[in-house]
């Protein structure tokens, strides 16, 4: 396998701990609470169908688009084991070309947007995605916040040791920037012995205040912003932050 396809092996091995479907119900509880029909999803940065699998499971349409072929690979494997039928399409999402215009909602999880690190391209995303939705269609996603990147992970480095793989993880803050650079090396045992690789990965922080101004500007309403899994207003001190609107 090459680097990118052991970095989504081990990506759901990290994340194992994670209850997806406890996620799902949670986005199913968004859709009852805001009195929305879904049937179409489209599912931006679905990266090895984490989300999307379960989505699928429970009647969801679901399209699903990642940047990374070898994600996506992953997610294909998942998917045939579960006799699902999903379309998965391989693009880059700053450069989304998605041409159905009436879709129910369209959702990015486990912190996609961070990626963006650049808030024009996020606003332009934001106004293609208003095209794709049908009328009072839903904006569902979520962000890493500006608290937990600017403090949490900040200049901090953290590390696990399992059986079968280990990991250190150092992060540098650029508080002119607002940017956190995350710099990855893990340890996969192989046979008797553990190859090392490394990868570099760059998350923007947000607050929710640019958020909620950028969907504002691509004509989205009755936005809404909740912390960590629940319908309480984020009060700065969330880890996780969603985000809600309406076409």
């Amino acid at each position: 396998m090459n680097q990118y396809e052991d970095f989504a092996f081990i990506y759901d091995e990290l994340m194992n701990e994670v209850d997806y479907n406890e996620w799902t119900n949670y986005i199913e509880s968004i859709y009852k609470k805001e009195n929305v029909k879904v049937k179409n999803i489209l599912e931006l940065a679905c990266g090895t169908g984490n989300l999307t699998i379960p989505l699928a499971k429970r009647g969801y349409n679901v399209v699903g688009i990642d940047i990374s072929e070898e994600m996506l690979s992953i997610a294909r494997e998942k998917i045939n084991k579960e006799g699902l039928d999903i379309v998965l399409l391989n693009q880059d999402m700053t450069q989304l070309d998605f041409d159905v215009y009436d879709m129910d909602c369209v959702l990015c999880g486990c912190d996609g947007f961070n990626y963006i690190l650049d808030d024009v391209q996020l606003e332009e995303l934001f106004i293609k995605v208003y095209s794709i939705l049908k009328e009072e269609g839903l904006f569902v996603f979520d962000i890493s916040s500006y608290f937990k990147l600017s403090n949490i992970l900040h200049n901090n480095t953290f590390g696990e040791n399992r059986e079968d793989i280990a990991y250190i993880w150092e992060n540098y803050f650029d508080e002119n920037e607002n940017l956190v650079e995350m710099n990855l090396a893990f340890f996969v045992k192989e046979d008797d012995k553990f190859k090392r690789f490394e990868e570099t990965h760059y998350q923007r922080a947000y607050t929710n205040e640019e958020i909620v101004m950028l969907l504002k500007n691509a004509n989205f309403k009755d936005i809404k912003v909740y912390k960590d899994f629940t319908f309480q207003r984020d009060d700065g001190e969330g880890e996780r932050v969603f985000f809600i609107a309406k076409k």
